[in-house]
């Protein structure tokens, strides 16, 4: 879609962008077996779908972007490829980080650390310590990362807190446990994107994706590029969020 169509539906898909996009870049190895390839090359032909949707969401001012990389149930991966992606991991910190940070882009990463090897959590925190004060763009990475184990580790901290005596049981509500949850401080998802062809959430944000607008697409990972974005960004403009209001209360507060 063109910024310079000058109707209604692209006024709309401007006035009605996401602030917080989370995807699962799914399709890697499909793409790679389509084309005779080992499966390692569609997690590097994805490598160049990430830059695009980064930079993309940095021009159209999108705040937040979160990619689900690695989830805590794909340690259970042959141990090869585990191997191999986490080879690609930390070089694509080493490389991409220089680059994420001249564009004022901040990163951050969630999810249990404690698989990762030492160097490689060297490599996420000296990431995130250099970029933590850029503003244009904040990229979560999730890796080693599950919704139940962020559910279960902020109910382990509130738990812990009242085996201390500093909260009472009755204390804790949704409110208070969601700001335990991992990206408690930022803006929850208003779109989710799977790519190639699932339709699952698949242990990814379950709690942040609440009133998340849900898209998916038989587009695999690698072949996402800014048209397959903008036909999602599309759909999110024309829908109505109501969290729970009815639709005739939602347009009577957008037209107040």
């Amino acid at each position: 879609m063109s910024a310079g169509k000058d109707d209604r539906e692209t006024i709309e898909y401007y006035e009605r962008l996401p602030r917080h996009v989370a995807v699962i870049m799914d399709g890697n190895g499909r793409w790679a077996n389509a084309r005779s390839l080992p499966r390692h090359a569609g997690h590097r032909a994805g490598l160049k779908s990430v830059r695009r949707l980064v930079e993309t969401c940095g021009e159209l001012g999108v705040g937040v972007l979160t990619l689900f990389a690695f989830s805590s149930e794909n340690w259970r991966r042959p141990k090869t490829e585990v191997s191999l992606l986490m080879q690609l991991f930390l070089h694509t910190l080493e490389r991409e980080v220089g680059r994420l940070h001249r564009n004022g882009v901040r990163l951050r990463l969630i999810g249990d650390r404690t698989q990762f090897s030492d160097t490689l959590r060297r490599h996420m925190e000296r990431a995130e310590a250099l970029t933590a004060n850029n503003s244009r763009l904040t990229l979560v990475i999730a890796a080693g990362y599950g919704g139940h184990w962020d559910i279960a580790q902020a109910a382990k901290a509130l738990a812990s807190e009242v085996a201390e005596g500093r909260r009472a049981p009755d204390e804790i509500t949704p409110a208070l446990l969601g700001q335990y949850v991992s990206l408690a401080e930022l803006p929850p998802p208003d779109l989710f994107i799977r790519t190639g062809g699932e339709q699952r959430i698949s242990n990814f944000l379950l709690w942040q994706l609440a009133y998340t607008e849900l898209y998916f697409t038989d587009v695999l990972w690698p072949d996402f590029d800014r048209a397959a974005f903008e036909a999602a960004l599309t759909s999110f403009a024309r829908r109505q969020r109501r969290f729970g209001r009815t639709g005739e209360q939602v347009e009577q507060t957008s037209r107040a």
